[in-house]
């Protein structure tokens, strides 16, 4: 699920024995609130609302961190 208007603010990916796991992050049109949503294998994985853009961002940057020190890849 990709909504219009979207803009993906980064896209990850993991690499396993039998698969390839993938993640983004996207900012949905509209706010505030502004809307923070996760995705994983291409299924939305959770929706989080900010009362500001920042706040949007810096979580966006906290799961993106967490992520890549899990061995996940930009891409």
């Amino acid at each position: 699920m990709e909504a219009a208007g979207s803009t993906v603010l980064w896209r990850l990916f993991r690499a396993g024995a039998t698969k390839t796991d993938r993640s983004h992050a996207v900012i949905l049109p509209g706010g505030p609130p502004h809307t923070l949503a996760f995705f994983a294998n291409d299924e939305m994985d959770r929706v989080e609302n900010y009362e500001t853009m920042d706040l949007a961002l810096f979580r966006a940057d906290e799961i993106r961190g967490s992520l890549l020190a899990e061995d996940w890849k930009e891409g």
